[in-house]
């Protein structure tokens, strides 16, 4: 039994601007029902007691603490800027 209809993916194509031809259409068709067929086989698997994890290694985070330290002097900051006005940076206008 298929997982995902060729009119869904043609859905979700349309949704994000994409346009495929219809064998493309097709063939994306199948790969996500083999994905899906193949995630399904998860389920199959009794998960009792298995502990939910968010990465398959033990990580910990490595940034420093959130401490209030010395700034950068401004014209040490500005030194390298191509164009200063004040204390500080000129950029060129997007809007």
């Amino acid at each position: 039994m298929a997982k995902i209809q060729k009119s869904e993916v043609e859905h979700v194509a349309k949704l994000a601007r994409l346009t495929f031809s219809q064998a493309e259409i097709d063939s994306l068709t199948d790969q996500l029902n083999d994905i899906l067929t193949y995630i399904g086989k998860l389920e199959e698997l009794d998960s009792t007691g298995v502990e939910p994890t968010t990465h398959a290694l033990k990580l910990t985070n490595c940034f420093r603490g959130d401490e209030v330290g010395e700034s950068l002097p401004v014209d040490e900051a500005l030194s390298n800027a191509p164009q200063r006005e004040g204390g500080a940076f000129v950029v060129p206008r997007i809007i």
